[in-house]
């Protein structure tokens, strides 16, 4: 599928398809990147697009939450860096809940406002992202030292 036809499955739940090319368009508007790229195959798509096209796929329903699993995955630091900076812009100016589960500590750490450290599906520590980063025993659990 195009990038665009990603878009409008996005909104496969609205009312009409014209609701859902009317949500697209706004998510083209957001992001330029995609908009250039609106007839090309999703296939052709960087590591960094394709996840930018993944969460402009979601936010065609306008969400209030958004649940993200992994964005870093799988990307190159460059790629990492935009796709969180994406996530600020969604949390801090459109006042979108996210709530994330990322293996990257550091990375997550930084974005939460509250994080959860799990040992073996366990909450072992729990606080305010800034300061689990400060905290010795988010290292010593999270590498299982």
């Amino acid at each position: 599928m195009t990038v665009e036809e990603n878009l409008w499955m996005g909104g496969f739940l609205m009312n009409t398809p014209t609701h859902a090319k009317e949500a697209a368009e706004k998510v083209f508007d957001k992001y330029p990147r995609l908009a250039a790229r609106r007839k090309h195959q999703a296939k052709v798509l960087s590591g960094g697009e394709r996840r930018l096209l993944e969460i402009s796929r979601a936010l065609v329903m306008e969400p209030e939450v958004l649940l993200v699993d992994e964005p870093s995955i799988g990307l190159e630091p460059r790629f990492i860096d935009m796709v969180f900076e994406i996530l600020h812009d969604l949390q801090h100016n459109e006042g979108k809940t996210i709530v994330m589960v990322e293996q990257n500590a550091k990375k997550g750490l930084e974005f939460a406002d509250i994080g959860y450290v799990l040992v073996s599906g366990e909450v072992a520590i729990a606080g305010e992202g800034d300061k689990l980063l400060k905290n010795p025993e988010v290292g010593r659990l999270f590498l299982g030292g």
